[in-house]
């Protein structure tokens, strides 16, 4: 199913601000962020098991073990961004 990944602050400047993605159904938040992780290179830097970011599921907080539904919209961001 697809999923839009939206980044924003440091990691929209890395990895650009959005990209579409073919997700499997029940995938979790946890999963897609491995998977990217998984494609080495700057989103494995940016998206890091190690670094602090917080995730958003259809503009709602949310934690890794959310369950993504169809044509969902997943964003990434910093746990502090500026105005």
């Amino acid at each position: 199913m697809k999923l839009t990944l939206r980044y924003f602050a440091s990691i929209r400047e890395a990895l650009g601000p959005f990209e579409a993605v073919e997700v499997s159904a029940g995938s979790t938040v946890g999963a897609v962020r491995d998977a990217l992780i998984a494609r080495g290179g700057r989103h494995a830097e940016v998206l890091a098991r190690g670094r602090a970011l917080r995730c958003a599921l259809n503009q709602v907080l949310c934690l890794e073990a959310a369950v993504i539904e169809a044509d969902a919209e997943l964003a990434f961001f910093p746990p502090v961004t500026g105005g």
